[in-house]
């Protein structure tokens, strides 16, 4: 493996900093050494497009842009139940037909989730538009949904309190905390994905540049999985780092985050893991959502 530090970019949450605790801080015997900088997956997908780091962790939305030049890795990754992406409101039971939804992202796949489950529930607006996402002016339209708004996750929640925007679709912590905004749930994208297609919810991929080379790669792969092993086997040792950076979030809630979005699928993506991301991927490609996946863009290495 290369003696130069891989430049790596991981979200500051729990599940991330649990998950490589122990590679970033040289605890795993023969691994490479890290350059860490933290970003949200919103600007990691970015920096994945452009191929700006050796490893990334982004959303499964993105892989059909980037893996001409990246690899999806086996582990280190989020997949799992019960942990899917939630639509809220002010209002408990509102039909979302024609209202305006604030997301965190369009290439991610909380965003391909809620559009994958508006297309399956929301009544068709007669005479309204009831495909595809239509272009056009400084908003969009999604499907049956009104327009949508892209905003940082932060803001999501207070601008559904505060009426800026009809609903807000919400990740991580959010779960956990929305209770705290006076707001409703009114759906949870997961449960429906799970409930239709049997599958794990395909969330965050850990992906690096192909021309690192295969021996790189599979050893990368090895390291991480030994990470996520450490982390599990010492669950204390990681506690300083992952409060360090999990942003003023109560430990307990940090508990949670972690015990939702680290699991089997963390240290092995499996068949289950597979066919889930490639479900997703396709289905959304029916929808006109994403390009279509190749055949091999899976594979690895």
């Amino acid at each position: 493996m290369t003696t130069e530090p891989l430049h790596i970019a991981y979200s500051p949450c729990p599940n991330d900093t649990f998950v490589f605790d122990a590679l970033a801080h040289g605890r795993v015997p023969g691994a490479p050494a890290l350059d860490v900088t933290f970003a949200d997956i919103d600007i990691t997908n970015g920096m994945a497009e452009r191929g700006e780091f050796d490893v990334l962790k982004v959303s499964y939305a993105v892989l059909p842009y980037i893996l001409g030049e990246y690899a999806l890795l086996p582990c280190g990754g989020a997949l799992g139940r019960g942990c899917g992406p939630l639509v809220l409101t002010r209002e408990a039971g509102v039909d979302l037909t024609g209202r305006t939804v604030a997301v965190p992202s369009e290439k991610s796949t909380a965003y391909l989730l809620f559009r994958l489950w508006a297309a399956d529930t929301l009544p068709i607006k007669r005479g309204g538009p009831a495909g595809p996402s239509v272009e056009g002016g400084g908003g969009r339209r999604a499907g049956r949904v009104g327009e949508i708004v892209v905003m940082p996750f932060h803001e999501i929640m207070p601008a559904v309190r505060d009426g800026k925007v009809d609903a807000g679709l919400v990740i991580h912590e959010a779960r956990f905390t929305y209770q705290n905004y006076g707001l409703h749930k009114l759906a949870d994208m997961g449960e429906h994905w799970e409930r239709t297609t049997g599958l794990p919810i395909p969330l965050g991929a850990i992906v690096a540049k192909r021309s690192l080379g295969a021996d790189t790669l599979t050893r990368l792969a090895d390291a991480i999985r030994a990470s996520v092993l450490a982390a599990w086997d010492d669950p204390e040792a990681s506690r300083p780092y992952v409060m360090a950076h999990a942003q003023e979030m109560d430990p307990a809630v940090a508990d949670q985050h972690i015990g939702l979005y680290v699991n089997e699928f963390t240290a092995d993506l499996g068949e289950d893991g597979y066919a889930a991301i490639r479900g997703l991927l396709t289905r959304a490609a029916a929808e006109g959502l994403l390009p279509p996946l190749g055949p091999d863009a899976l594979a690895f290495p």
